[in-house]
């Protein structure tokens, strides 16, 4: 941490994390805090958790920050965004606690959650593409590290402690204390250093901020290759740690052992295997540390297999706790910092948005996916098998870093050859890659099934449920039918994306 903050490049993009941890705290755990503490209904609470949307989907405004800048011309352009944004959570935050005395008026309660939420998920948009810009290659490692430990330090903050304090004294003056947070992180941003990169040219127009990102990308040699292994190389942890709490209440531990395990030790060895990523990578290398980080966060999961197959036993299940969430932490500071590399500073805004969406994809695909795979194959199969799909995400990282090379070389991709295409050729590439899409999904759906019937003892039979699938006798099946073809949609949009990107003249 000290080392952060004696750069004032590190020290500006540490800090101002606190004020991105601030209203997610808010957002996912002081509000519906205080809504059932109001006795609000139930099922209306859980529509609150609808205002966590903005951050999923933040890509989609994003390029607006790449093309516009604010006239605030000595901040520039991702700073001058940075500083409205936090002006806007400071009056909701403020706003909010005026209102939250008549949780009655619940629909303006409401708006002002998802108005904090989209205001924060733009704000993170500037942050992180302003840690883009700014940051030095040898300073990534060591700033991930203090953003990812002050981020959640601001998240305890707005979430446990307001909570805590509430309670000796009262909501609405903890929701103002709360919003007075943003005037040091406000003076953060005006005495910020200014990024370079907002000498490079601004866009033209709109369209070439929301297009040209995804070309610039998707027109090199094996950027598919990357982009897979974004999406696969977490995945293993991802899928292990999606229902670990019902896992370990199945197994038979009591709910001080779960407490213990997820809420303390697990969080203390994330935070600290985030601050070893972060500054073992500037040491290792980037490459070194993708390398052994990954295959740690891999092999974390045998333990979660020795306690499925022993039962209840507190010193296994807190090793392997421990031992999980500290290569978590390891695998996620390294990542972190490609990330980083990845992004282009003139698109800084718009690419680290994707990325940054892609490499959460998994962890918020995980669990409808691991529900279904555990209810056909069982706990222990299933974690075997976490570790088994770990192996194509360390495949694809021999691809462009291989093994004992220091630095990837992922900003020297190559251009490839552009061909035009017409209409036609796109839509009947789109129309295969969506047919492809949709059998991987179908097929998989039928294996689930077929492993759950075997379980059963009723014989292995994959061809029953792939028919099954497409004639739905019930709302189960009409959802399985449904996610396989919004696969199959998802793919075939991509497919043509990446064949449009790749007919483009080159600029």
């Amino acid at each position: 941490m000290w080392l952060a903050l004696r750069s004032p490049r590190t020290a500006a993009v540490s800090l101002l994390s606190f004020s991105s941890g601030l209203p997610l705290g808010l957002v996912w755990i002081a509000i519906p805090t205080w809504l059932a503490r109001e006795d609000v209904d139930i099922r209306v609470i859980g529509l609150f958790t609808l205002a966590q949307a903005p951050w999923s989907f933040k890509f989609l405004w994003s390029p607006l920050m790449d093309r516009y800048a604010l006239p605030l011309p000595r901040m520039g352009r991702k700073l001058g965004w940075t500083l409205l944004w936090q002006i806007a959570l400071l009056t909701g935050t403020l706003l909010l606690g005026g209102v939250v005395l008549r949780p009655d008026t619940l629909w303006i309660i409401g708006s002002l959650t998802l108005a904090i939420a989209f205001a924060s998920a733009s704000q993170d948009i500037a942050i992180d593409a302003y840690a883009v810009e700014i940051l030095e290659p040898d300073e990534q490692g060591v700033a991930v590290g203090a953003r990812i430990a002050i981020y959640r330090a601001a998240m305890f903050v707005a979430g446990g402690l307001t909570i805590t304090l509430a309670g000796l004294w009262s909501w609405p003056g903890m929701f103002t204390i709360l919003s007075l947070f943003y005037l040091p992180m406000m003076a953060v941003t005006l005495l910020a250093p200014k990024s370079a990169a907002d000498r490079l040219q601004a866009p033209p127009s709109l369209r070439e901020a929301v297009w040209d990102p995804f070309v610039g990308f998707l027109s090199k040699h094996r950027a598919l290759e990357l982009l897979a292994f974004v999406v696969l190389y977490k995945l293993a942890d991802n899928l292990g740690g999606a229902l670990i709490r019902p896992f370990l209440v199945q197994v038979g531990f009591n709910n001080f052992d779960v407490g213990i395990a997820t809420a303390t030790i697990g969080l203390f060895a994330t935070l600290v295997g985030t601050f070893l990523g972060g500054m073992l990578t500037t040491a290792m290398g980037l490459g070194h540390a993708l390398w052994v980080f990954g295959v740690l966060q891999i092999a974390s999961n045998f333990g979660y297999v020795l306690i499925a197959e022993i039962g209840v036993n507190r010193p296994l299940m807190y090793t392997a706790m421990g031992f999980e969430s500290l290569t978590t932490g390891m695998g996620t500071g390294a990542f972190s910092v490609l990330l980083l590399r990845m992004t282009m500073k003139q698109f800084s805004a718009t690419q680290y948005a994707l990325f940054s969406s892609l490499f959460a994809l998994p962890r918020i695909l995980a669990g409808p996916v691991t529900g279904v795979m555990v209810d056909a194959v069982g706990w222990r199969d299933f974690f075997l098998f976490t570790i088994a799909i770990g192996i194509p995400g360390m495949m694809m990282l021999q691809r462009f870093s291989p093994l004992g090379k220091r630095e990837p070389e992922i900003q020297k991709l190559a251009d490839i050859n552009a061909r035009a295409l017409s209409r036609a050729a796109l839509l009947w590439r789109a129309v295969i890659g969506g047919l492809i899409g949709f059998g991987i999904a179908a097929l998989s759906v039928a294996l689930l099934d077929a492993f759950k019937h075997q379980k059963a003892a009723a014989g292995f039979d994959l061809l029953a449920p792939l028919m099954a699938l497409f004639t739905p006798a019930d709302v189960s099946g009409w959802v399985s039918l449904f996610g396989a073809s919004l696969f199959g949609i998802v793919i075939a949009l991509a497919t043509a994306a990446t064949a449009a990107a790749r007919s483009s003249p080159k600029r």
